[in-house]
């Protein structure tokens, strides 16, 4: 047995926060936004260095600085599920969801990228593949978005990159134009045409019964994925809805522990598990959050973040897709060489590149970085 004394230490843990305009103002059916706020984190460790990241507030490389790094330096990068247990333990009392737990997603995220480099192996690879390829869908399509704006991003995903699925925001002011939404979903349809999945993303927007009669409203359109029709708190209504509409009702991005994973799953609230590793606990917790929804027969989707999720995608037996979100494509191309083409509908995770095959352009990003 090799001495562990040899195994490689981490030395050193780094937090930078990054906020990048958005190309023109967005909307979904309950929030508007004109820029995102990143946090980069990178560890080292046996003369290499991992990188994560989450899309959380400026607040997250607080915690990573001042809470996670001083329990992590020093320890063995190999121990990623030792080093995620004292992450979770330290946070007890200011508490895991939000802040805290996206700072200790972006960390694990770093964390398995350090340990795979170090072993040499893509992340898929060390964490076991089951596919070469891993399903996208388009996802973007903001209430903000003119119509000739929509038919250009629609038509780019399902004519320009044969990706065969695509989703857009409706519920536009917190439900308050259902006619819009029911015609936006129109233009959606006739833009991608018969055969290309139509997705669609309410954010919590409506009623229960509002979100039924949508449904059902648009049932000829052939839209067969109903994103968080009602708020993904209300359990009862996202059961209600699912037992009411033929589409499959989908929640689950805002969870940050198993235990709500659980929950949605045992209330019989969705059709598909949405799981976001920037939030919930970094590849350590998707891979958990994955099991836990397949004991319940259930697949999972990843939300967002398409980069960070495809090599644990691509581990996963029970993936439907990941989320190919136009402001994280942006960001990510931005902030990385080795970034993936989703060209015919899927992402290929380089299986001769060691972690998760991406390289930070430090020189691209600078201007961005809020000090």
């Amino acid at each position: 047995m090799a001495d562990r004394t040899d195994l490689p230490l981490i030395d050193s843990v780094a937090a930078r926060v990054f906020t990048i305009p958005t190309d023109e103002p967005e909307a979904d059916g309950t929030a508007h936004w004109d820029s995102t706020t990143t946090t980069l984190v990178q560890i080292g460790g046996g003369g290499l260095v991992g990188t994560g990241w989450t899309y959380g507030a400026a607040e997250c490389a607080s915690v990573v600085a001042g809470t996670l790094a001083p329990l992590l330096l020093g320890r063995e990068t190999m121990d990623v599920a030792g080093c995620f247990d004292a992450m979770v333990r330290a946070v007890r009392n200011s508490g895991r969801p939000g802040i805290a737990g996206y700072a200790i997603s972006a960390v694990d995220v770093a964390l398995w990228d350090l340990k795979a480099r170090l072993l040499g192996l893509p992340l898929h690879h060390l964490l076991g593949a089951v596919r070469i390829a891993v399903p996208v869908y388009g996802s973007g399509g903001f209430t903000t978005y003119s119509s000739s704006r929509l038919t250009e991003q629609l038509g780019g995903w399902v004519h320009g990159q044969g990706i065969p699925r695509v989703k857009i925001k409706i519920g536009q002011g917190a439900g308050t134009a259902p006619e819009r939404d029911l015609q936006r979903l129109a233009e959606a349809r006739e833009v991608i045409g018969p055969s290309a999945e139509l997705f669609a993303d309410a954010n919590g927007g409506y009623s229960r019964k509002q979100a039924i009669r949508i449904a059902h409203a648009s049932a000829e359109l052939g839209m067969n994925w109903f994103e968080e029709p009602v708020s993904s708190d209300d359990l009862d209504g996202l059961r209600e809805v699912r037992d009411a509409v033929d589409a499959d009702v989908a929640a689950g991005e805002y969870g940050s522990d198993l235990h709500y994973f659980r929950r949605l799953c045992a209330a019989g609230a969705v059709d598909c598990l949405q799981v976001d590793a920037s939030r919930c606990g970094g590849v350590t917790e998707w891979m958990r959050a994955a099991a836990v929804a397949a004991s319940f027969g259930l697949e999972v989707s990843a939300h967002c973040a398409p980069h960070l999720h495809a090599h644990a995608a691509a581990a996963t037996p029970n993936l439907r897709h990941i989320e190919w979100f136009h402001d994280h494509v942006r960001i990510e191309s931005l902030f990385f060489d080795g970034v993936l083409d989703p060209r015919g509908g899927a992402v290929h995770p380089d299986p001769r590149t060691p972690g998760n095959g991406l390289t930070v352009r430090e020189a691209d990003i600078a201007e961005y970085r809020v000090r």
